[in-house]
Formats: C-alpha cells, structure tokens, sequence
C-alpha cells in the first residue's frame, strides 16, 4: 500500500474520527519501557497450552498491582479482568445504563498466551528462550504485552472517569493445542456480558506501525487428520498375494488430495497435507501398518463443515482399492475467523485515529488457523494483523520458525489499536 503525503495525512487528522492528539489513552514513556520489559520476560520463559502458570501469575500480579480483579479460568491457567465494571454480586457483569437500567455489552480484548514447542534459534539478543525446545515463535507475548498495556492504560482512565464503557481482557491459553484454549476459556464465561471482541496477530509481512485489514475471512479452518492402514504384511517378492501396504499409504498421500479437488468448489480452498508419513523397517519386508498424518485447511466456512464427511470418503474408497483395512481419526480444529465487517470498520477507525489511515493495508486470506474463530460463533469479532517487520528491513522471518523476532515498536501499536478501538465503541454506543 502506497504512502501518503503530509497533505493526505493533514487532511485525516481532519476526519470525523477522533485524532489522536485529542484522544487520551496514549502510552506513557515509562509504561512503553516496561512492557517491553514484560514482553522480553515471557519470551524468555515461554509455557506450552495449558502449562502456562507462570505467565497467568504474571499477568495476574501485575493487573492486581493496577488494583484490578483478575480471575483465573476454570481450567488452571488463562484469567479475565474487567474494568470499569460495578458489580453487587460476583456473577453481576457491566455497567448499569443510565436509559434502561440494564448492562451495556462489553468490548473484549482478546491475548494468547502460549507459545510453541520449537527450540529458539535467536542469535544476539538478551532475551532468548532458556527453556530447552520452547519458544513464542508466534508473537503470542507481543499480544499478551499489547492487551496488558491497553488495560493498564484503560483503568487509569476509568479513574479519572474517562473510560465510557466497560472493557473486558481476556488472556486465552492454550492457542496452539486443537481445537484450542478459546472453547474452554468459552465455558468459563469469558463471553458473558460481551457484546463484541477484538484481538491482533503478529504479521511478519507487515510493518511495524501499521495493520492489515479485511473484512470476512482472515484465516482458514485447521483441523488435523491421523490414519493407519493395515494389513497382513508379507514378502516384498510375493506382493500379489498381500496388501502391498507402502503402495496403499502412497496412494492415500497422493490421491486423496487430488480426488478432494474434484469433489469440492476450487473456490473454497480445502487442502489436504501431509506432515508425517511412516511405513515399514525392512527393505525386504511388506509392513503390517503404516501412518499418516496431516492437516486439513479450508477457506470455505460451509465447506469445512463438510470436510469430515468428505475426507473420510475419499479415504476409504483409495484404500479399498488396495485392500487396505484404514482408521481414521479426524480431529476438529477451529472455523474460518471471519471478521465482522462494523467490527473491522471499528479497527480502522481507532488506527486512524491514532496513526492515520496510511498506517493501515488490506490484507489477504491466510490459510493459517485461529482459535479466535470461536469467539467469532457466539458475538462479532475481528482480527487485525499487526505489523512487527522493522520499516525498511530486509530480513524474511516467518512464524512457527525458531529465529521469528518482532520490532517492538509493534507493542505500542497495539496498545494504541486497543485503547483507542475501547473508547470510539464506547462512544458510539
């Protein structure tokens, strides 16, 4: 996306949306320093999903030290806080409205906090991983640190009465475990008394200072696909008279993804492949049983809804042909994140207002998953993804990858996004 001159900056600051040098809820010096802190302290000590007991401590103690109320999730690790909500009892949510008496719809601010199992290949840098294997590959501090931020920032407001709605955070574990951390966190009441929820993903393509945009869909459906196939094994000079097993799991490998093309819309992407694939010790000898293991992506939010049935199908009817006996185990993932398009259009006004709409690009569909698409089954949601690339850098990270690094100036960036995305809602409403 092209830059705009100072002109075309001018005349956005001119805009009806708040700029902001009237908006309040800027990041504070001190507060950008210590997050960054924050940030480079969980990069340090990344917990897989559901392990993550010392950054649900950390975050806990630092929201208490605000002298907000944090509460842990059911399952052990992950919390929600809420500001700017009155409550008289423990299950009471939001904050009476003046007009009618009842709550008003929380805005949530939705973080990940797990990281993946991949050793860090970082070189120079302090804040390396010291745990053996485990590394935030994946920028999920930089969205804890950004959503931490935003709510330190959004409860000082709330004290000095500025804050027109409530706001609620939420710190999911477990992102990265399917079908993910945001079903359980789900069942824990993190929705309860939401009306609607926003969050960002690092984007390694993108600058940091700007964000990428799209209404709809940002991601794919991911779900996961284990199968073993079996068979009487035998002598690799007398194939005829077993099942020549290796050539059954070759054939499965190869064909099904091919025959999947021809029985589903090209438009709705669904892709099948494969990560693992094991047969056999023996030159000479015909296995007994080989596995295969893979992903199944999917653009198309119906489609994915048909992708089990469809999947099972086209693998049965290749494995027959060989006479292999299969089992499959079909594990679901997680829809398509489809983004509202008000709750897009939200995002694109508090980037504007804080940074000018230059600072924000379209974006594409990624065939990557996100458990943030659960959220998006019960209230309106959307993603935006947050650029962490150093400006004029010619470094190619990407995620999952054990030397995935950030700009950190992205930090304050999603405080801002946050901050100012909490107060346009509650001023619109």
């Amino acid at each position: 996306m092209s830059r705009e001159s100072e002109t075309d900056r001018s005349s956005d600051e001119a805009s009806p949306v708040t700029p902001s040098a009237v908006l309040p809820g800027a990041l504070p010096p001190e507060l950008r320093a210590e997050l960054i802190a924050f940030r480079r302290d969980m990069h340090m000590h990344p917990e897989l999903g559901n392990q993550e007991f010392r950054t649900t401590a950390a975050i806990k103690s630092r929201l208490e030290r605000a002298g907000l109320e944090p509460r842990v999730l059911n399952t052990g690790t992950g919390l929600f806080c809420d500001i700017g909500v009155r409550r008289t009892s423990g299950a009471d949510a939001g904050v009476p409205d003046p007009a009618s008496g009842t709550a008003r719809p929380m805005l949530a601010l939705r973080a990940d906090i797990d990281a993946l199992p991949i050793p860090d290949t970082k070189t120079g840098v302090p804040y390396r991983s010291t745990v053996p294997d485990r590394a935030h590959a994946c920028g999920h501090d930089v969205h804890t640190t950004a959503v931490l931020g935003a709510g330190l920032v959004l409860a000082d407001l709330d004290r000095r009465g500025l804050l027109p709605n409530p706001v609620r955070l939420i710190f999911q574990p477990a992102e990265e475990v399917l079908p993910g951390g945001a079903a359980d966190a789900i069942k824990s009441g993190v929705l309860d008394g939401v009306g609607s929820i926003i969050a960002v993903h690092c984007d390694p393509r993108v600058d940091a200072g700007s964000i990428g945009l799209r209404p709809g869909p940002i991601t794919s459906a991911c779900d996961r696909l284990e199968i073993t196939l079996d068979g009487p094994g035998g002598h690799t000079a007398r194939p005829h008279l077993t099942t020549d097993l290796v050539t059954a799991v070759a054939k499965v490998a190869t064909e099904v993804p091919a025959l999947l093309a021809r029985r589903v819309d090209a438009r709705s992407g669904l892709a099948v492949t494969w990560g693992r694939i094991e047969a056999g010790h023996a030159c000479n000898v015909i296995p007994q049983h080989a596995e295969l293991s893979g992903t199944v992506r999917c653009l198309d939010l119906p489609a994915w809804r048909d992708a089990p049935d469809l999947v099972h199908a086209a693998i049965d009817e290749i494995a027959a042909l060989h006479h292999a006996k299969t089992q499959i185990d079909y594990v679901r993932g997680v829809p398509p994140v489809v983004n509202d398009p008000d709750v897009t259009e939200l995002l694109r006004s508090a980037q504007t207002a804080r940074r000018g709409s230059y600072a924000i690009e379209d974006t594409e569909q990624s065939l990557g998953g996100e458990d943030f698409s659960w959220y998006l089954e019960q209230v309106p949601g959307a993603m935006a993804r947050l650029g962490v690339r150093k400006p004029g850098s010619q470094e190619r990270y990407d995620l999952h990858r054990g030397d995935f690094d950030v700009d950190e100036r992205a930090i304050e960036v999603g405080v801002e996004l946050f901050t100012a995305a909490a107060l346009i809602d509650g001023n619109r409403l």
